[in-house]
């Protein structure tokens, strides 16, 4: 055999080798991917839980403008622009804190916030105003802020006197107020509130959902233009009682009514009224009538100011989720609304970015990121960034600081 057709003969073989090598790596690489079909579709089979993500924003809002300090941060809502609305309580801000705000200043910073402030998505103070004024009766303490479709701006209120909603424009022009402060007559009251908490505005039916509150022990419905009360109801749909049932007790059954306080009460897209029994660590289930439909019940040896604090649905059509602001755990519990069952959480308690002191209000924007706000010594406002839906690996995931 000569030198050529020995090469020609070898060339072929390695041709053959490479063939056969190409043809075992394609039947290597197809089981691989048919492991991972059938891996997927074992956990599919097995429900392979997943959750929406977040990440918490370590600069988000930007500084404050004026050396202006934050108080207790109790109220939170967000616009159609995604502008994010806060008030706070600038007259619990000590004077050591704001030494520029004293009389005479007694050193150059720092001054308190004005009590209602407004950032554009970018985390800039855009609006500000709020405070005590002519014609109306600022609330000794104000609680809850809430933007209604025609673009006004509720406010309302939590100790004391305070029985009375608060309506002004978004630049902070008084347009109305509902119930007169030292009037309330308790939870059966039908022209005043009982410390109200929070306000959720239903622009289809004009109609405002009032948990009311701190003092009384009901969800209130009022109309949006005029105030005036359509109908209310207590726990389980009962009619407000206001008996002092003492401290709430895990080991005992659950009350027939609502313990103060009422602190949120939210209407879904399907026509289903949440509300925040925070002090009996549940969340119960209404239609708009005052019908019970369920409830859940949420860490229940939390003791003291309770688990439930507030509540904000996913920005999907069918708002498959819940997010609830546990201040006394320091979590946000991310709840199937379908099963009201807890499929995660995040949160942890301390100082720093993504961790929590007394997580209050709740929020999402368009884009479904999270907003949450601090009282007591929190005092501050946070975003948390929504990165997708993942598969859960954690039921407690901590502080989600970003990757």
């Amino acid at each position: 055999m000569n030198r050529m057709s020995r090469s020609f003969r070898l060339r072929t073989q390695d041709r053959r080798l490479l063939v056969g090598l190409s043809f075992v790596a394609a039947l290597a690489a197809l089981a691989v991917v048919e492991r991972a079909v059938a891996r997927a579709a074992s956990m599919q089979a097995k429900g392979t839980v997943m959750a929406p993500h977040f990440e918490v924003d370590p600069l988000w809002p930007k500084k404050l403008p004026n050396h202006w300090v934050l108080g207790q941060v109790i109220g939170l809502t967000i616009d159609p622009q995604d502008h994010v609305w806060i008030v706070h309580r600038d007259n619990l801000i000590g004077a050591n804190e704001a030494a520029a705000s004293e009389n005479p200043p007694t050193a150059s910073c720092c001054v308190k916030a004005p009590p209602v402030l407004e950032f554009d998505p970018a985390g800039t103070v855009v609006g500000h105003w709020g405070g005590p004024g002519e014609g109306y009766d600022w609330p000794e303490s104000n609680h809850g802020i809430t933007i209604d479709h025609k673009g006004n701006v509720w406010i309302g209120g939590n100790v004391g006197t305070d029985a009375q909603l608060l309506k002004f424009t978004r630049a902070g022009k008084f347009l109305v107020q509902y119930g007169k402060p030292g009037q309330n007559k308790g939870s059966n009251d039908t022209e005043n509130f009982g410390r109200p908490a929070k306000i959720f505005i239903d622009a289809k039916n004009n109609e405002a959902y009032i948990a009311d509150g701190y003092g009384n022990k009901r969800v209130v419905v009022i109309d949006v233009d005029t105030g005036k009360f359509k109908r209310y109801w207590g726990a389980y749909g009962n009619k407000p009682d206001d008996t002092n049932f003492g401290p709430y007790d895990p080991k005992v059954p659950p009350i027939k009514q609502f313990r103060t306080p009422v602190h949120c009460a939210e209407l879904s897209n399907d026509g289903l009224v949440y509300v925040c029994d925070r002090v009996n660590d549940r969340i119960q289930i209404f239609k708009p009538d005052g019908t019970f439909v369920k409830e859940k019940f949420i860490a229940t040896n939390t003791l003291g100011d309770g688990s439930v604090w507030d509540i904000a649905f996913s920005k999907d059509p069918q708002q498959k989720y819940i997010f609830l602001a546990d201040g006394k755990n320091e979590k946000i519990y991310i709840i199937d609304r379908e099963s009201m069952e807890i499929l995660t959480s995040f949160g942890d308690g301390g100082r720093q970015p993504g961790q929590f002191f007394a997580v209050h209000s709740i929020a999402v924007d368009s884009k479904g990121n999270i907003y949450t706000t601090e009282t007591y010594e929190g005092r501050r406002l946070q975003k948390f960034v929504y990165k997708g839906l993942a598969p859960v690996t954690k039921l407690d995931q901590g502080t989600v600081w970003p990757k």
